[in-house]
């Protein structure tokens, strides 16, 4: 596979792990993340999926930006109230730290409502960040059988948590 084909087939879930970890669309950590695919390929194990393999650079690099940035604004605190005011909005209210734990509490009991089946797949894959072929290995199944489990079980939770949404 050329280089422009694999930043294709991954680009929408390297965009998506960016975004759920750091919270922004940011194309700087994305080609971050190519530069680090591309750099590291020879020394890619096949002991998993490629794509999987790609998951994990795009999360420990989203964690690393994470850390760098909490970083970068503590050291620089300044007693200016500007800086005071920045800092203060990025923290998290009490009010909004239990709406979050509120939030995160409904979805998983609506996922633990899910059915058997239903249920592994979606910690599976969306959880654990599974393949749809290794999730299809593990649970002995074909990859169509983990695509439409998938797809059924995000229907049915759309439907649980459509105040959420």
């Amino acid at each position: 596979m050329d280089f422009k084909q694999l930043i294709k087939s991954n680009q929408s879930n390297v965009k998506n792990i960016i975004k759920l970890i750091t919270k922004e669309n940011n194309e700087d950590l994305e080609q971050e993340v190519y530069i680090k695919v591309w750099k590291n390929a020879r020394n890619y194990k096949e002991q998993g999926s490629f794509k999987s393999w790609i998951n994990t650079i795009a999360k420990n690099v989203s964690k690393d930006y994470l850390k760098s940035s909490y970083k970068k604004v503590s050291d620089n605190a300044v007693a200016d109230d500007e800086s005071l005011n920045q800092i203060k909005d990025k923290k998290l209210t009490p009010e909004l730290t239990l709406i979050s734990n509120e939030r995160q509490k409904r979805i998983i009991e609506a996922i633990n409502q899910l059915k058997p089946k239903f249920r592994q797949t979606v910690m599976l894959c969306e959880i654990y960040g599974y393949s749809y072929e290794d999730a299809a290995h593990k649970l002995k199944c074909p990859v169509g059988t983990i695509k439409s489990r998938l797809y059924n079980a995000k229907k049915e939770l759309a439907v649980t948590l459509q105040d959420l949404l």
